[in-house]
Order: structure tokens, then C-alpha cells, then sequence
């Protein structure tokens, strides 16, 4: 079994994308991020005719989380419990016994932002909320864009961008507190020795300079770490790609030798 997350930065502009990625790829079960579209509007008979399910929670022009997955799954959870103020980013379902979250978390813009202080009051939602799963599944898997670097060596600036927006304490803090809660980091366990990145600015030739971070993650429970073989990112999708235009982030991919 494979799975992989995705923030694709608006399904309507890179659907193309991710169907071309959907077919070469295969995967079993994807998480998606940043769909920025309404459920009444997700494209569920285009994914269906490549043999996918689909499960979403979505709003107009923001945020937006979805599932895809090659068998049927039973959602759980749409929305993180007290969070729906921040917006579409947060579903759970369930397939075979195991749980897969794709999240979305804030992006909190900057220390001095509001905004900010609600991005590590939702971390702890999300923690509460994970807490509450872990009691009722012992297989769990999030994927998504957690919009915090774990460490320096997930920076293209290294110990320079420590204390720099996604790089604070305070984040960091609040990350890492999230995955004391029993859970793994399937690429960096690995790929302990690798720096290599997620997310890219579409800005100032940041793809070309090597300029990334690594804030898109997939966290599992121990059994779910026993089990993975090999976790890529897939950095072939930062390319322009049969001239569609990429996402500023790629895939991030876990093979398991079964579950």
C-alpha cells in the first residue's frame, strides 16, 4: 500500500497536474491541501473516472482538504472540533482499520499578527483532537502542510532562519508537542541524513536557487513506521510538467510493504 499528501494550491488550476501525477504515480490513498473549492464544486466524477473516491471539505477560494482513495473509506471527522472559524482544514476517514488525516494548518502570517497566536491556539486543538483518535485507532496517518519547519536542516538557510516566521520557537514548540503523541516522522526517520524540501516560493527564482523548506509532512502511528519501506518527495512535480504549471509544493509519498 502506498499514500502521499499534496497541497496543490487550487484543484481548478492544477487538476491537469494531478491527474497527470494520479496516473504515473498510482497511489492508493492521497491527501490533498489548499483545494480552494467548494464540495459543491470538487470535480468527483473526473477523480472517479480515474478510480478514486473522493472525501472533502472545502470553501471558496481558501483553504480546503480532501482524500482520494482507490477503495471506499468511511469519514469520521470534517473539520478540526472549535477550529471551523479558521476554515476548511481538517478530515479524517478510515479504510481497513486505519485512520488518514490531510490537514491544512495556518499559515499564522507573522509573530506580531493575531493571526499567529491562533495558529498555535489551533496546534492545540489539533493535538486535543488527536489525543481523542488515538483512543479509538491504534493505525493512524496524517499527511498535510503543517506550515512549520521541524529543524534547521529543513531550511534552506539552516540555523540562520531559526526565529524567522515557521522557524519560532513557539511553532516548533507547538510541533513538536503534537508529534510527542506517539507519532513518527516517516521521511525524516528515512532520510536522516537528507535536506531536502517541500514547498518552494513561486517569487524570486526560489525553485531554481534551491531556496526551500520542508513544512509538508506524513506522520503515523509505530505500527504504521514498522511498516514503511520508503518515503520520496517527489521533486519532479516542481518542474513545469507538459507545460502545467506546478504547485509551489510537491507530493510527499510513503510506500508500506502492507497494512
Amino acid at each position: 500500500m502506498n499514500f502521499a499528501t499534496w497541497n496543490i494550491n487550487g484543484l481548478r488550476a492544477r487538476f491537469d497536474l494531478v491527474k497527470h501525477w494520479l496516473e504515473k504515480r498510482q497511489p492508493d490513498v492521497v491527501a490533498l491541501q489548499e483545494t480552494k473549492t467548494e464540495d459543491s464544486s470538487f470535480p468527483v466524477d473526473q477523480f472517479e473516472a480515474l478510480g478514486y473516491h473522493c472525501y472533502q471539505h472545502g470553501e471558496r477560494a481558501w483553504n480546503g482538504v480532501a482524500l482520494l482513495s482507490r477503495e471506499k473509506m468511511e469519514v469520521l471527522t470534517v473539520g478540526l472540533p472549535d477550529e471551523e472559524t479558521a476554515g476548511a482544514r481538517l478530515i479524517t476517514a478510515k479504510i481497513h482499520g486505519f485512520t488518514m488525516t490531510s490537514v491544512y494548518c495556518p499559515n499564522g502570517k507573522n509573530p506580531e499578527h493575531t493571526d499567529f497566536a491562533a495558529k498555535l491556539s489551533w496546534y492545540d486543538s489539533l493535538g486535543k483532537y488527536w489525543q481523542e483518535l488515538s483512543r479509538d485507532y491504534e493505525t493512524s496517518v496524517i499527511g498535510g502542510d503543517f506550515n512549520i519547519v521541524p529543524s534547521a536542516r529543513d531550511s534552506w538557510r539552516g540555523k540562520e532562519g531559526d526565529g524567522e516566521m515557521f522557524h519560532t520557537v513557539e511553532e516548533r514548540e507547538k510541533l513538536w508537542a503534537f508529534v510527542a503523541l506517539d507519532l513518527h516522522d516517516l521521511y525524516r526517520e528515512l532520510n536522516a541524513g537528507s535536506k531536502e524540501f517541500t514547498w518552494w516560493d513561486y517569487r524570486g527564482g526560489s525553485w531554481e536557487k534551491g531556496e526551500g523548506l520542508r513544512i509538508d509532512m506524513i506522520y503515523g502511528t509505530p505500527n504504521v513506521r514498522a511498516l514503511t519501506e520508503r518515503v520520496v518527495i517527489d521533486k519532479e512535480y516542481r518542474d513545469r510538467i507538459d507545460d502545467l504549471t506546478p504547485s509551489d509544493h510537491v507530493p510527499v509519498y510513503v510506500e508500506l510493504n502492507s497494512l
